[in-house]
């Protein structure tokens, strides 16, 4: 699915369109949508750095069992190669 942002739009809310996809990520993230994984992937940055965002915006890391089996599944993708 796809979804187009009129330039006006972002351009009235002072936003890039990266800026537009790290906030959606973190919402979706704060309401339990996205693991951490997955979010900092839709929002194209390093786990560090989407985690670094939380923590300037003062949102709590939660870890929890989809994150774990992310980080197990991507190890064991790693040690595959």
């Amino acid at each position: 699915m796809s979804v187009t942002i009129p330039d006006e739009i972002l351009e009235s809310a002072r936003i890039t369109p990266d800026e537009l996809k790290l906030d959606v990520a973190i919402l979706l993230f704060e309401r339990g949508g996205l693991t951490l994984a997955q979010a900092s992937r839709f929002c194209g940055v390093s786990r560090i750095r989407f985690q670094q965002e939380l923590a300037v915006r003062q949102i709590p890391v939660h870890y929890g069992v989809r994150d774990f089996e992310d980080d197990l599944s991507r190890l064991d993708e790693a040690g595959a190669q």
